[in-house]
């Protein structure tokens, strides 16, 4: 891949506002794709390609643990620009309404046991879980 291409991947998945929050919320460390899925209030299908394009772009790094699978900020260089963007980010955005908001939820979320937050979503916090209906945060049925 050449150096324009290897910076646009990099560049495109840092471009959309929603993988731009779930680097902000993993600033604060390791998280479970039910964690992020239960903050951002999206589907599991559509946060499941979100961090698809932040770890091909070499942003993000995972592990999985059991069924749960978790991802952190890349702190290996995969991309050579990757660290760029994460620092840019890093730097950005601290006082962003829709981030504040984000790390509010995310206090919340820790509270919670993962297999509880898995099973319940958005509803073990006491808050409804549209995004989820049918199937848990890790996308298997209800």
């Amino acid at each position: 891949m050449q150096m324009l291409e290897t910076f646009e991947v990099v560049a495109k998945a840092a471009a959309d506002p929603n993988r731009v929050r779930i680097l902000k919320l993993l600033e604060g460390g390791e998280l479970c794709v039910c964690q992020i899925t239960t903050v951002l209030d999206l589907a599991p299908g559509t946060i499941s390609k979100h961090l698809t394009a932040l770890k091909t772009a070499g942003l993000l790094q995972q592990r999985r643990d059991g069924k749960w699978v978790y991802y952190r900020l890349a702190d290996r260089q995969f991309n050579p620009y990757a660290q760029r963007f994460l620092a840019m980010v890093g730097a950005s955005l601290d006082d962003d309404p829709t981030v504040t908001e984000d790390r509010r939820l995310l206090a919340m979320v820790n509270a919670v046991p993962l297999q509880i937050l898995c099973d319940q979503g958005r509803a073990a916090l006491g808050l409804p879980d549209p995004a989820c209906a049918g199937t848990t945060c890790c996308g298997e049925p209800k």
